[in-house]
């Protein structure tokens, strides 16, 4: 897999389409970070640890829906693999006059882009959530 990171956001988009209350993808440290920002923005209503059938870890994520509506509206891979994007803390971009998220890899962790604004740090954006 080249993008694992795109891969997570690609299962959850696909599960949020058919309906699903949760979807499992395979466990990474950075995949958790970025879980934690998505659960700490209200996008999803959490996530567990947990192994497959082979024993390999995973992460169990629940999805969120408002009247039968999925709260995450829009989920977009901004750097890739083969296109890092990288900006200061004042070039980090506002998704939808601030409604939105961007989820940005700061040298302080992964934060959201309010909170990387408030520690004047910038990064790799990673994905923008509406």
């Amino acid at each position: 897999m080249n993008d694992p990171i795109g891969d997570m956001l690609t299962r959850i988009r696909n599960a949020q389409m058919r309906g699903k209350t949760g979807v499992s993808t395979p466990a990474s440290k950075l995949r958790g970070w970025v879980l934690d920002v998505l659960a700490d923005e209200g996008y999803i209503r959490g996530y567990e640890k947990g192994t497959d059938v082979n024993g390999h870890p995973t992460l169990e994520i629940e999805l969120k829906y408002f009247d039968g509506t999925p709260v995450i509206r829009e989920l977009k891979r901004v750097s890739t693999p083969g296109r890092r994007v990288y900006m200061g803390s004042q070039e980090i971009p506002q998704v939808r006059q601030g409604l939105g998220v961007s989820i940005v890899s700061t040298s302080k962790g992964v934060m959201s882009d309010a909170n990387a604004r408030a520690a004047n740090v910038g990064g790799e954006v990673l994905c923008t959530v509406f």
